[in-house]
């Protein structure tokens, strides 16, 4: 048996893998963490011959990693299904359609180039983040204590048959009307899965117009991020162009997707998913509905409106799954484009919102933007603004906003980061899970001109605190 030194490993984040190429994430560290994984998981399971399903998306290094850990998963005595290609949600269907005791997608999702990451489920796609497992895989995959076990075997299976059959069902297509839609995949992993939907809806009136379609983990066109606004023209562009009903556009691994209405103007995900929570309150009468604390005034609104059950829940995909199940929500979203379902294990999809939008649509007889534009005028927001730190940290400038507001006496809730609500206008400021910033949102109900001076204000104490504002 080969000998493992002890190392560090400085890649595992708060709810997933993320590290530096040849920094600190490598093909070695790929293998030790798949080891662990496979290890643990298998020893939390009596499963007779367990499989982890593994994918990866397309950027180059990602096959090789994805190899790595898929080695170190057989040399825990565990079997690996090798999805190929794929974007995280594939994993996540996989892992359940298979029986699997956990599932690995090898992804940096919208990080650069030189970075790449990865994320891990348990059995029944559960998520697994520093509270509920990684820090456990991380201690073992840094002191290279493995067990010996049997080599697992690996077995290729591309077959996306199954998951879109799961996709489809979401939607009934004896409802679409014609409509033209815009589908930016941004060069990632989105494509194959497109391809394969358009096949199902080739009998019908729906018209897909393809934007930097091909997979090419070189990202010709820029990273897959359209939360940066250049990276939005080229959607808007097409939907303009070709006067299409709506446009979608998704990140590297198309856990998340980004609308646009009409006109080609972007929706800040905050109102998609009131517009979501309402289609879901229609169908399932007093559902439970959860949400994240950055923007909830809109959403809180449609949910009660609509006779439903409010579920407030810290930002995350962990956070609001695991709320999602003791609640038993139908459905979940968050502000920043991840969207959950019940009826897809609890997790997050980036395709099933718009084929959702598809059939919302087709049975209002509505534009998206005649759907989104009373909510954006009761509840304006401002979009999140991102800020590097300078030389106070996060907590720092989160006092210093309390002290600013405190004579106010506004409602307080520390969920997520500060918020405080005064009753016209709230605001939340978290420090990113993700990232080395704070994101900072604003919204007002119904006052445009309140929310903006606000904005300015809160901009300038920020200022005054060294932040810095970043592209996202």
């Amino acid at each position: 048996m080969k000998n493992f030194e002890p190392i560090t490993i400085s890649c595992f984040k708060a709810y997933d893998v993320r590290g530096e190429l040849d920094v600190n994430l490598d093909a070695d560290i790929a293998y030790r963490i798949g080891r662990a994984f496979g290890q643990i998981l298998a020893s939390q399971n009596n499963t007779p011959n367990p499989t982890i399903v593994v994918g990866s998306d397309i950027r180059p290094t990602s096959h090789t990693l994805k190899t790595a850990a898929a080695e170190g998963i057989t040399d825990a005595g565990v079997n690996v299904i090798d999805l190929g290609m794929t974007g995280t949600e594939e994993v996540y269907f996989a892992t359940s359609h298979f029986g699997a005791i956990g599932g690995l997608e090898v992804t940096a999702s919208h990080n650069p180039i030189n970075y790449n990451g990865m994320k891990l489920v348990r059995e029944n796609s559960r998520p697994i983040s520093a509270d509920t497992g990684l820090g456990e895989i991380r201690a073992l995959a840094e002191s290279g204590q493995f067990a010996s076990a049997a080599k697992g075997q690996i077995t290729q299976n591309t077959d996306k048959a199954a998951y879109i059959d799961k996709l489809m069902s979401f939607v009934d297509t004896a409802k679409f009307t014609a409509k033209k839609i815009v589908v930016n995949s941004g060069n990632g992993s989105a494509g194959p899965v497109v391809d394969e939907l358009e096949k199902r809806l080739a009998n019908l009136p729906i018209e897909l117009i393809k934007v930097h379609h091909e997979p090419d983990g070189t990202f010709p066109n820029g990273i897959p991020n359209p939360m940066i606004i250049a990276n939005q023209k080229s959607t808007q562009q097409a939907v303009i162009a070709h006067k299409a009903d709506f446009g979608v556009a998704f990140d590297g691994d198309f856990d998340r997707c980004f609308l646009f209405d009409e006109k080609g103007d972007f929706i800040e995900g905050s109102y998609i998913v009131g517009m979501l929570a309402e289609a879901f309150l229609g169908k399932h009468e007093g559902a439970s509905i959860v949400y994240d604390p950055r923007v909830i005034y809109n959403t809180e609104n449609v949910i009660k409106t609509f006779g439903g059950t409010p579920q407030i829940s810290k930002s995350g995909h962990s956070f609001i799954k695991q709320v999602m199940r003791e609640t038993g929500g139908i459905y979940g979203g968050e502000m920043s484009a991840h969207h959950y379902f019940k009826d897809f294990f609890y997790c997050d999809s980036g395709m099933i919102p718009w084929l959702l939008v598809i059939e919302l649509l087709s049975t209002t007889g509505k534009t998206l933007s005649e759907l989104v534009d009373g909510y954006i005028a009761a509840f304006p927001s401002s979009g999140e603004l991102n800020f590097r730190l300078g030389a106070m940290s996060a907590d720092e400038i989160c006092r210093t906003l309390e002290a600013k507001f405190g004579t106010l006496n506004p409602a307080k809730n520390t969920l997520d980061g500060l918020s405080l609500d005064f009753g016209q206008w709230r605001f939340n400021l978290r420090s990113s899970n993700t990232e080395p910033l704070i994101r900072l949102n604003i919204e007002s109900k119904g006052d445009k001109a309140l929310l903006q001076e606000k904005t300015d204000e809160i901009l300038a104490i920020l200022h005054d605190c060294g932040a810095v504002a970043a592209d996202h």
